[in-house]
């Protein structure tokens, strides 16, 4: 898995056996520079952007690779060992208003490498079927996370944000809450030269702007209702630009930036999923302290802990979803919940490219 942070790849080995799945080992490959200028790059249109996006797409395939093989000869297990790789691809494009979404990698290429048949390809049969293509985690977490008698909430803090609502019975829920990091990564790149707001010490160091948090939150995306999803295609830099003004103070910026996440997921717990009294985090989000911190001054009255409590590193959850995604494409089950992302039905996700 390479996600909207655009931090690097997480790979995870996992194993599946009758109705219990465990995760055996993890490695993380960061990106080098260069490719990840140019998949940031890539979120927008440019000159031969074809050529490029096809060249990205195999120097990613190898990276991918190289983050395998790494997790394979740390855990022991050889290539002929393992049944399949769950490739979720990186998103450069998603318009699922459009009826397309672009995840960019060659999986013919990543079997090629590995010896190791492939699953990729996942959002665009959704979105064929009306979808939104995503998330489609809420499916897994449903599969590991729902407990008979307690209502939960797991909130996944990546570059974007998103829900998952898990009633002990009935319809789960899930959508997009709108940014996670990738604002805030991207101002602190900016105005500190780093990745991210390590801890969200800078954050914590600003005063909250309400002008500006009231501008950024009158986009329409937050009102709207599920199913929703979105990504740098709405949030970004040229989007947060729109309503700043030169005397902003850098830091108060960013503090407003990390409340627009918080109210973000606040906003969404309340409307939609506000019989959840346990609330559990995964994603980068989740290690940024003054984050969590406000979530939970936000709401008091919830149980608020991270998913390593459940049994699963909040780091490795997405890619162990992409893990159980794959799995349920070479059974020939379903990996998408309609009433999460509004397809008109139930969908096997995913093209297999056998090694």
């Amino acid at each position: 898995m390479s996600g909207t942070s655009l931090d690097g790849i997480d790979a995870v080995l996992a194993t599946f056996e009758n109705t219990t799945c465990k995760l055996l080992h993890s490695q993380f490959l960061p990106f080098n520079e260069a490719l990840r200028t140019e998949l940031l790059a890539l979120n927008n249109a440019g000159a031969n952007e074809l050529e490029r996006a096809a060249l990205a797409a195999n120097e990613l395939s190898r990276s991918y690779a190289g983050a395998i093989q790494a997790l394979l000869k740390q855990s022991g297990v050889q290539a002929a060992q393992v049944k399949a790789i769950g490739c979720h691809g990186q998103t450069v494009r998603h318009r699922p208003d459009l009826g397309f979404t672009l995840q960019l990698a060659n999986p013919a290429l990543l079997a090629e490498l590995t010896g190791i048949t492939v699953v990729a390809d996942f959002r665009s049969r959704d979105i064929a079927a009306g979808g939104q293509g995503a998330p489609l985690v809420p499916a897994f977490h449903a599969a590991l996370f729902r407990h008979p008698e307690r209502h939960r909430a797991i909130v996944n803090i990546g570059g974007i944000s998103n829900l998952t609502s898990l009633p002990s019975c009935g319809k789960v829920l899930g959508f997009d809450c709108g940014p996670g990091n990738l604002l805030m990564d991207a101002w602190a790149m900016r105005h500190l030269g780093q990745p991210y707001d390590r801890d969200g010490a800078w954050a914590e160091s600003g005063d909250v702007i309400p002008e500006l948090l009231k501008k950024l939150l009158a986009e329409p995306f937050f009102s709207a209702t599920p199913p929703k999803s979105t990504g740098r295609d709405l949030f970004n830099l040229p989007w947060l630009e729109r309503f700043l003004s030169p005397d902003l103070i850098p830091a108060d910026v960013q503090t407003t930036l990390l409340e627009l996440t918080v109210d973000g997921i606040v906003t969404a717990l309340e409307a939609h999923c506000k019989k959840a009294g346990e609330i559990f985090l995964c994603g980068g989000g989740a290690h940024n302290g003054a984050l969590v911190r406000r979530l939970k001054r936000r709401l008091p009255d919830r149980a608020i802990a991270l998913t390593d409590d459940l049994g699963i590193n909040a780091d490795w959850v997405e890619a162990f979803a992409f893990a159980w995604l794959a799995k349920q494409t070479l059974d020939g089950k379903p990996g998408n919940l309609p009433e999460v992302t509004g397809a008109k039905s139930a969908r096997i996700l995913g093209a297999i490219y056998l090694a």
